[in-house]
């Protein structure tokens, strides 16, 4: 009865998991034909060589026209015209690969990005981060905020998938794997157990979601289970669709230990025996660390036949934010 029950929840997981799919793929096509619509308009508008002085009177005639040609339909109020005239000319003589980026994000995005970023690289990292994560507006002011872009990837990739997964798999799970992942919003101050760290991002799972990338949908924490009547469980268990496997994550408040991969090891084989389907690819391990000693990792990993990887977490503001406010607080005590 038990093994019943599990195969229905894997096979209902997968349904919703195609149902959500399906619809995020109607609401990209809607966003598209919107942005593809916006930059026509602004691209009419900016061929009248329209300024604010004297543009104005021409573009409220135009907003308010438009309105009645279409009552009920958003988004052409005069402000928002000018906004489309600032698109098209903010990205009419930049790269084919940054416009496709941009013309596939909702408008509020567009927006956002149009007005907290400097130039087009840091443009481009954030609409294609949006675009695969799925980051709502929130999700991609926060992530400027961090200004996630300058801090990127600045550690290597420790894993050993080269020598444990199939040629096929290897780059899906390179790409699905971060060297770092960022914690802050669970609002950390001061040191916790793991089992709370583990309880705080149960608790936001969704934005955590978010911060693992794309593909992840999450399963369970303290996963359960066993083998010749002794129970054993895993922090937290998620399915990544891109690689469709399970995805074990063991979270450490410490620094990485050696040892931490022999107990992933044996996680990942009883998860390949007993959960993991037959049309699935072989299971994976993250170890999430306060810290780790790259040549210390690579030597662990050595040993290990199940595919692993090493990453380090932080719940702390980036330094660069840091020094932002120090400054900021000193400019308006001198003031």
């Amino acid at each position: 009865m038990e093994t019943v029950q599990h195969d229905y929840k894997q096979i209902l997981q997968r349904i919703v998991a195609e149902i959500k799919s399906s619809r995020i793929q109607v609401a990209r096509k809607i966003t598209s034909a919107t942005m593809e619509l916006y930059w026509n308009i602004g691209k009419e508008l900016s061929a009248q060589h329209l300024s604010k002085g004297y543009g104005a009177q021409v573009v409220e005639m135009l907003a308010s026209d438009l309105q009645k040609e279409f009552p009920g339909t958003t988004g052409f109020s005069s402000r928002n015209l000018w906004e489309m005239k600032r698109f098209y000319e903010r990205y009419c003589g930049e790269s084919r690969k940054l416009q496709q980026s941009v013309a596939v994000l909702p408008w509020g995005h567009n927006l956002l990005l149009m007005s907290k970023c400097k130039n087009p690289e840091e443009i481009y990292f954030y609409a294609t981060r949006s675009t695969e994560l799925g980051w709502t507006r929130d999700v991609l002011l926060n992530y400027i905020k961090a200004d996630t872009f300058s801090t990127r990837e600045e550690q290597p990739k420790l894993h050993n998938f080269k020598e444990t997964l199939p040629e096929c798999l290897q780059e899906q799970a390179e790409e699905m794997l971060k060297s770092r992942y960022n914690l802050e919003f669970l609002g950390i101050t001061k040191p916790i157990l793991e089992l709370e760290l583990e309880r705080r991002l149960v608790d936001k799972i969704k934005t955590f979601l978010l911060e693992m990338g794309k593909g992840f949908s999450f399963i369970g924490n303290q996963y359960r289970l066993v083998l010749e009547d002794k129970e054993y469980f895993v922090d937290m268990l998620f399915f990544n669709r891109c690689t469709r496997s399970l995805i074990a994550l063991e979270l450490k408040i410490g620094s990485f230990q050696p040892e931490y991969v022999g107990k992933m090891n044996f996680y990942l084989n009883l998860l390949d025996r007993q959960v993991k389907m037959p049309d699935e690819n072989p299971s994976i391990g993250i170890i999430l660390c306060a810290d780790r000693n790259n040549v210390e990792v690579e030597v662990a990993l050595q040993g290990s036949t199940a595919p692993i990887g090493v990453s380090e977490y932080s719940y702390l503001i980036p330094q660069k934010q840091i020094k932002e406010l120090i400054n900021n607080e000193l400019s308006g005590n001198k003031e």
